[in-house]
């Protein structure tokens, strides 16, 4: 099981979502939910040509946090 950290932004049109980990794979939709989901699957479709391709599947191992500053 791999574990991949994924950033979600808003859009005018919804949310758009990306993968640290994974460049290049990504992924859009309506809602913050149907944004996971898609880029569940599209995550899930790279790997998926990474195996095929014989290529090594990337390890999930960027982190996020947030930090408050007074402003």
């Amino acid at each position: 099981m791999h574990r991949y950290l994924i950033i979600l932004e808003p859009t005018s049109m919804g949310y758009s979502a990306y993968s640290p980990d994974i460049p290049g794979c990504i992924a859009t939709g309506a809602s913050q939910l149907e944004t996971e989901q898609a880029m569940r699957e599209a995550i899930a479709f790279h790997v998926d040509g990474l195996r095929a391709d014989g290529a090594p599947i990337p390890e999930g191992g960027t982190a996020a946090t947030y930090i408050e500053i007074a402003a």
